[in-house]
C-alpha cells in the first residue's frame, strides 16, 4: 500500500509540472475538438500529431498524445447528444438515448451526466491501472522471447475476433501488416528484404508514415465521399447539472459501466469499443421497464459513456505493463515511444519510472481537466458543430504534408503518405479495416525478434514454444479462439451483435 501511494505521489509530482500540466491540457482540448468534430478520429489525430513529438521529450509527448485519446471519448459525447453523430466510435451507443434526451430539453442534463460518469469512471481506470501495474509488470519480467511470441500471437488472434465485420479479412490485414513490418534491411543478416532498390526502404516503412498515410489521408477521403447533414439540437441546452433523482437513476449503471469497461479495455482487438455496448445491453436487462430505452433513458447515457472513459484507460494497461499494444490508438502509442527511444515493455518501470507514474498521474489530472473544459464551454463546442468539413480538409492535408516531410526532410515521404492513403480508402471501400493492419505492422517487428530469439536459444528447436507452460497455455489460447470464431454459430451472433 505504501509503495502503491509513494508510486502514484511520484507520478503526480511529474504530471504537475508547468510544462505537463501544458501539455495535458493542449491534449485534452485537442481530443474534445476531435471527438466533437465527426470524421476526424483520435487514431488519425494522433498520426498526425506524431511528428511534433519528436521536439518533445518523451513524458510530455505521451502525456499530451494520452490526452487526445482520452479527451476524445469526451468530446464524442457532445456530437452523440446534440447532433445524433458519433464523433467517436465509442459514442455510438449515447446517440440512442442522449440525442433523445435533446430532443426533450434535457441536453444540458445528458451532457452532464456524460462528463460526471466520464469522470468517475475514468478516475477508477486510473487507480485500477496504478494498482495493476506493478504485479503485472513482475509477471512480464518471467517471460521469454517464447513466451512474448506466444503472448504476442494470442494478442493478434484476440483483435482479429474482436474486429468489426469479417474474421478473414481482420486475418489479411493482420498478415499484410506483419508482411510490411518486415520491409528494410535485415539487422542479423544485412540483407535487404522487399526494397524494391528504393534507398528510402532501407530503413523500413516509417510508423508514423504508414499510420498517417492509412488513418490520416484515407479519413479525410472517407470523410468527403461521405457528405453529412448536422441536424444540431434547435431547443435549449438547459441546465448542465444533474437533478437528485437523475443521479439516483445513474448511479449504479455509472458503477456497472465503470467495471465492464476496465475489464473489456484490457482486451486487445476492439474491446474498449465494444465496453459502452455491452454496458447498454446489461443496463437494457437489468431496467424495470426496457421501453423506455431508445426514448431518453439517462441509464443509456450513463452507463455507456462511463465504460468508454473507463475502457479508454485501461487499454494501456498491457501497453505499459507488457509493452503489447491492445488496439490502434496504443499501437500509435507504441510507435511514439520507439521514435523517443523507449523500448516498450515491463522495464519501463524500472528504466523510466517518471514516464510511466508521470503518464498514469496525468490520466486523473486530465479527466479534471475534461471535467472543466466540457461543462462550461459547450457553448463554443455547439458552435464548432456548424463548421462544414470541407473548410477543415484542405488544413488538414497540408498539416498532414507539413509534419510528414518535418520529420526527414523527405519530399518522397510526402508521396509516400499519399499512395498509403489511397490504400487505405480503397481497402477501407473493399470491407477490410485498417486497424488489424496497424498492429500486424507494429507487433510483426517484436514478433520476429522474439521468434528468432527463441530459435537461437533452443538452437532451432521448434518445441522450445510449447516446452514452457505460459507459452503453450498462451499458444492454445490463440488456436481454441480462432477454431471458435469460424464456428457458423459464432460467426452469426457476433455478426449481429455488430451490426446492432
Amino acid at each position: 500500500m505504501m509503495d502503491f501511494v509513494s508510486n502514484l505521489g511520484f507520478g503526480f509530482a511529474v504530471a504537475l509540472t508547468l510544462k505537463n500540466i501544458g501539455l495535458c491540457f493542449i491534449g485534452c482540448i485537442v481530443g474534445t475538438l476531435v471527438g466533437i468534430l465527426p470524421g476526424v478520429g483520435p487514431i488519425a489525430t494522433i498520426a498526425m500529431l506524431l511528428p511534433i513529438t519528436f521536439g518533445l521529450d518523451p513524458v510530455g509527448a505521451l502525456i499530451m498524445l494520452a490526452g487526445i485519446y482520452y479527451g476524445a471519448q469526451y468530446g464524442g459525447s457532445t456530437t452523440a447528444i446534440l447532433v445524433n453523430i458519433p464523433g467517436e466510435a465509442t459514442a455510438v451507443v449515447t446517440t440512442l438515448d442522449g440525442h433523445q434526451m435533446a430532443k426533450q430539453g434535457r441536453a444540458g442534463v445528458a451532457l452532464g451526466i456524460a462528463a460526471i460518469g466520464s469522470f468517475v469512471a475514468g478516475t477508477f481506470a486510473t487507480l485500477t491501472i496504478a494498482a495493476l501495474a506493478k504485479p503485472l509488470t513482475g509477471l512480464a519480467l518471467v517471460f521469454g522471447p517464447s513466451e512474448y511470441f506466444a503472448l504476442m500471437l494470442m494478442g493478434l488472434v484476440l483483435a482479429v475476433v474482436l474486429a468489426h465485420g469479417s474474421v478473414l479479412k481482420a486475418i489479411a490485414m493482420i498478415l499484410v501488416g506483419i508482411l510490411l513490418s518486415t520491409v528494410g534491411v535485415d539487422i542479423e543478416t544485412g540483407q535487404d528484404r522487399m526494397t524494391l532498390g528504393l534507398d528510402f526502404l532501407y530503413d523500413g516503412i516509417d510508423f508514423a508514415v504508414l499510420a498517417m498515410g492509412v488513418f490520416g489521408i484515407a479519413e479525410i477521403l472517407r470523410n468527403l465521399d461521405n457528405v453529412e447533414t448536422r441536424d444540431v439540437v434547435r431547443q435549449t441546452i438547459g441546465r448542465l447539472l444533474p437533478g437528485k433523482e437523475d443521479f439516483k437513476q445513474s448511479a449504479m449503471p455509472i458503477a456497472r459501466g465503470t467495471i465492464i469497461g476496465s475489464i473489456l479495455g484490457i482486451l486487445p482487438g476492439n474491446g474498449a469499443v465494444l465496453a459502452p455496448f455491452a454496458s447498454y445491453s446489461l443496463e437494457k436487462k437489468l431496467a424495470k421497464n426496457p421501453s423506455r430505452f431508445g426514448k431518453g433513458a439517462i441509464e443509456g447515457v450513463a452507463g455507456p459513456e462511463s465504460a468508454n472513459n473507463s475502457g479508454a484507460q485501461t487499454s494501456f494497461i498491457p501497453l505499459l505493463t507488457l509493452g503489447i499494444p491492445p488496439n490502434a490508438v496504443m499501437a500509435l502509442m507504441v510507435g511514439a515511444m520507439t521514435i523517443h527511444g523507449i523500448v516498450p515493455g515491463p522495464l519501463v518501470m524500472t528504466n523510466t519510472p517518471d514516464l510511466f507514474w508521470g503518464m498514469i498521474a496525468s490520466m486523473w489530472v486530465g479527466n479534471l481537466m475534461l471535467l472543466i473544459i466540457n461543462l462550461p464551454m459547450i457553448g463554443m463546442w455547439v458552435r464548432l458543430l456548424k463548421v462544414p468539413y470541407q473548410l477543415m480538409f484542405p488544413a488538414i492535408l497540408m498539416f498532414c504534408c507539413i509534419g510528414i516531410f518535418s520529420i526527414n526532410s523527405e519530399p518522397v515521404q510526402v508521396i509516400v503518405i499519399a499512395v498509403f492513403g489511397l490504400v487505405g480508402y480503397s481497402i477501407s471501400k473493399l470491407g477490410f479495416e485498417p486497424a488489424p493492419l496497424l498492429l500486424g505492422f507494429v507487433l510483426g517487428r517484436l514478433m520476429e525478434e522474439n521468434f528468432r530469439r527463441a530459435l537461437l536459444m533452443s538452437r532451432g528447436d521448434m518445441m522450445t514454444f510449447i516446452a514452457s507452460p505460459i507459452s503453450a497455455t498462451l499458444l492454445l489460447i490463440a488456436v481454441v479462439v480462432l477454431v471458435v470464431s469460424f464456428m457458423p454459430s459464432l460467426r452469426k451472433s457476433r455478426d449481429e451483435v455488430f451490426t446492432e
